[in-house]
């Protein structure tokens, strides 16, 4: 059953709005930050990451941004121009705001941390005037970040987007995405992941993200009654996320979905929600039963975890396939089935 109906007529297949940062992961791996002494470059944020991957699997994807005006805009931008992911709308920074840097560190294949250098940070100068109705109407879905909620004037920005998204009959995507920087106080996070969690049709979250994005609505909700709630607000299906427990989605049917992590060699323990999204909602788009699109998504997070970068490893759909068939060859068919 399709839940989601997009507009087959318009020519982005998701416009995202949110962070694109860069990482800098270790080289000299399972060591401290403090040992590590050299990092590669790759292009970072969860909306940048997301955008690469449904790229790569061949969507067309726009994107609301504003990178710093210096040669690590340049960077960015130059790589979103090699994926095929339309610059148009990302704009630069006019006071001296910087992007982000995120410098990770690899412990071991179940431990990760990130380390974010976030004041000033250039995403966050996205405003009003940079968001167009003409560009919203040109996709088939808009996908918002938590983080862009949380600081002025990204915050005005991203619920300018979801007005103009209801006003233009375009679904909305909110990947909660919560990253402590930047965000003043657990009352804050409440009320504008609130708001937006309350005008999307499709919901991404933890666990840990729906208790904060509910948390002054009607706290202490398992995950049942964190679906419901949203189903009632609006939202078509409700992803929560579990981690190596798997994940379920819930839909406004009554029905639900498990899908488990497929098996794989990690190497860190970041990076595999992004593939994940990715892979989920480029099976919404294609129109493809729920459970399907759990198993690609699944299966894109494990080859995600199990690579050094995010963006630069995205897979492609024929990757995908391939890794699904061959862990169902060699632990069955049901291997991440619930």
């Amino acid at each position: 059953m399709k839940y989601i109906q997009f507009d087959e007529k318009r020519p982005y297949d998701l416009t995202l709005v949110g962070r694109i940062t860069i990482d800098l992961n270790p080289v000299d791996y399972y060591r401290t930050l403090e040992e590590s002494t050299t990092f590669k470059k790759y292009l970072g944020g969860s909306p940048a990451n997301i955008a690469v991957g449904l790229a790569r699997l061949g969507k067309k994807c726009g994107f609301f941004a504003r990178v710093s005006d210096d040669r690590f805009g340049d960077y960015v931008t130059d790589y979103f121009r090699r994926e095929g992911i339309d610059t148009s709308r990302i704009r630069r920074c006019e006071h001296g705001e910087k992007i982000g840097l995120t410098f990770t560190e690899i412990l071991s294949e179940q431990e990760s941390s990130i380390l974010m250098y976030r004041n000033r940070a250039a995403d966050l100068q996205l405003g009003v005037s940079d968001i167009d109705e003409e560009y919203i109407s040109g996709s088939k879905a808009v996908l918002i970040s938590g983080t862009a909620l949380s600081e002025s004037p990204s915050r005005e920005a991203a619920l300018k987007v979801l007005f103009l998204a209801r006003k233009t009959g375009t679904p909305v995507i909110f990947d909660i995405d919560y990253r402590e920087y930047n965000w003043k106080s657990k009352d804050e996070i409440g009320v504008y992941y609130g708001i937006a969690a309350g005008q999307a049709d499709v919901i991404l979250g933890s666990r840990e993200e729906y208790d904060l994005a509910g948390q002054l609505i009607r706290p202490g909700m398992d995950d049942r009654e964190t679906a419901s709630y949203w189903h009632g607000r609006g939202a078509k299906i409700v992803v929560i996320k579990h981690g190596k427990e798997g994940s379920t989605a819930y839909t406004n049917d009554g029905q639900n979905f498990s899908i488990r992590p497929f098996p794989i060699k990690k190497l860190k323990g970041f990076g595999g929600g992004d593939g994940y999204a990715s892979a989920f909602l480029y099976g919404l788009l294609e129109g493809w039963d729920v459970i399907d699109c759990l198993e690609f998504g699944s299966a894109s997070a494990s080859l995600l975890v199990a690579s050094h970068s995010c963006a630069d490893s995205m897979p492609g759909v024929g990757d995908i396939k391939n890794y699904i068939d061959e862990c169902k060859q060699r632990y069955g068919e049901l291997v991440a089935r619930v």
